[in-house]
């Protein structure tokens, strides 16, 4: 591979000359720009972008965090969009993307390590629970970091959300339309933000609607499809009167159209179902679910934006932090057979 020092001699000019054309600097005259330029070209020369972010006290990469074990992260559709949208958004600019996962105390305290010694610009978190000391811990280290999924009203990092309230309350408001009184909703960990936020978004529509909300008709699950199908057979023991279901996610519905099939549940004739997400799972089932559409890929893409903002805003130590960028993107109903 050539070397900046032949590009140099090519062009007629000193190293630092050559340097200068290739950052971009506008310390250089026309002249010596295109000089520089055609011995590049015509030596076929390769910057080294490694050598070059070292110089500048950069690592020209970002860290995309998942604080969930892997098997969770590869079952989900949720995360391979997230992290597309994010890719997408990086390829524009050149930076790295590093994925990494972080489900336990050890993770983390290897994470800290590697992004203490600047492996790293900005970091992306997603899927963060409430108590994870996660956030914070890359606040202390001065690592500019933005999150997708808000951890509370109150969030005070930089995040990227959908409108998981409005979303549920429509899906609901939908199966009401639809004639369905009988409403069951499966939830996922109320210590995350969003599903909370779902479940306030069902009790919503059955409030505006006039209904008096039954905590038999809610149950807990964790986002996954064994939890779906567990949370439904709860729901049919305690109400089998039941005739719709809002699942907050995909997957789970898709556990939950197993049990009521395995009890002879007709969809959706007996039993209406809507998930949340509009992934493929929903596109794909039978009959084709009826989903809250979130723009995930959009969400990554949002993230990616907003760290490399981060980075490029970070504050002098002496300068007060401005408020956090809270970016709040909408949802959309997908009405399919299930409902």
């Amino acid at each position: 591979m050539p070397t900046l020092e032949e590009v140099a001699a090519r062009a007629g000019v000193g190293r630092g000359t050559v340097s200068r054309v290739i950052n971009g600097s506008p310390r250089v005259s026309e002249r010596t720009r295109a000089a520089v330029e055609a011995a590049v070209a015509e030596l076929g020369y390769v910057p080294n972008r490694a050598a070059r972010a070292l110089a500048a006290n950069r690592a020209d990469a970002i860290a995309l965090v998942v604080p969930e074990p892997e098997a969770r992260f590869f079952a989900e559709p949720y995360f391979s969009d997230i992290v597309s949208g994010v890719g997408e958004a990086l390829a524009e600019t050149g930076m790295q993307l590093l994925l990494t996962f972080a489900g336990g105390a050890r993770e983390r305290r290897r994470l800290a390590q590697y992004l203490a010694a600047h492996r790293a610009d900005g970091a992306l978190l997603v899927s963060v629970h409430a108590d994870d000391p996660l956030p914070e811990l890359l606040t202390q280290l001065g690592i500019p970091t933005v999150i997708s999924g808000r951890r509370s009203a109150a969030e005070p990092l930089p995040a990227v959300d959908s409108d998981n309230a409005e979303g549920a309350r429509t899906a609901v408001a939908h199966l009401l339309a639809r004639g369905r009184r009988t409403i069951a909703t499966i939830t996922g960990r109320l210590e995350v933000y969003g599903a909370a936020c779902r479940l306030d978004g069902y009790r919503r529509a059955l409030t505006d609607a006039g209904q008096t909300l039954d905590g038999g008709l809610t149950a807990v699950a964790d986002f996954t499809e064994d939890g779906g199908r567990r949370a439904m057979r709860e729901l049919l023991a305690r109400r089998p009167d039941l005739d719709a279901v809002f699942a907050a996610s995909d997957v789970m519905a898709a556990g939950a159209r197993q049990t009521l099939r395995a009890a002879g549940r007709r969809i959706p004739d007996d039993v209406a179902l809507i998930g949340f997400d509009d992934s493929a799972i929903a596109r794909h089932m039978d009959p084709p679910l009826t989903s809250v559409r979130q723009p995930i890929e959009e969400m990554g893409r949002a993230m990616a934006r907003l760290v490399l903002m981060e980075i490029a805003t970070r504050p002098a130590p002496a300068v007060a932090p401005a408020p956090p960028h809270q970016i709040l993107l909408p949802t959309q109903l997908i009405i399919r057979a299930s409902s």
